[in-house]
């Protein structure tokens, strides 16, 4: 039986990065992965945003709870809460910078940010998981769709053979390249 070069096998040993060419190109999947990490980060503004100006169910009843008052009106928005829902959508802030610092590393062959993001990726998953299984929440468009699909779509793009082996590559020496004087 021959054996195909371009199949993988299941106990195939990580990836070297002393076999990798410093000058490799950049690979489609690393520009992918960057691209859908700025995406998430996006897509999380744009739920921080709708948060901002029309709040959810779920946030009612944490801002219901800690006023004392479970029966908050329907039409509540931001200015009404006060100053925790600002802590939370500036920490939503950081986390969208935070999303778009990664994927900026990323796209220029950070590997410590592509192993970060796809533990998060993870993380963002398995909540989302949890979320439906424990707690029946429902998953739809307006809801935690697309950041899923898109935690899922990093996570293939990242973690592909040519991602690991262009974010693990040996670095040329920058210093050696610039002429002194």
């Amino acid at each position: 039986m021959e054996r195909h070069p371009e199949k993988r096998v299941a106990f195939e040993p990580p990836v070297d990065p002393t076999t990798a060419d410093p000058a490799m190109r950049r690979p489609a999947s690393i520009v992918t992965g960057s691209v859908l990490v700025l995406l998430r980060a996006a897509a999380g503004a744009l739920w921080a945003a709708s948060v901002a100006f029309s709040l959810p169910p779920w946030l009612r009843e944490i801002a219901g709870a800690a006023s004392g008052n479970a029966d908050e009106p329907l039409d509540l928005s931001v200015s009404d809460l006060g100053v925790g829902t600002a802590v939370f959508l500036g920490v939503l802030g950081v986390v969208c910078a935070v999303q778009v610092i990664l994927g900026i590393r990323i796209f220029f062959g950070g590997n410590l940010a592509r192993v970060l993001v796809m533990v998060l990726s993870v993380g963002s998953i398995s909540a989302s998981f949890v979320g439906w299984w424990a707690y029946g929440e429902v998953i739809t468009v307006g809801t935690t769709l697309i950041t899923l699909s898109l935690d899922i779509l990093v996570l293939l793009a990242l973690s592909s053979r040519d991602a690991a082996a262009y974010a693990r590559r040996p670095r040329r020496d920058r210093r050696a390249r610039r002429p002194r004087g």
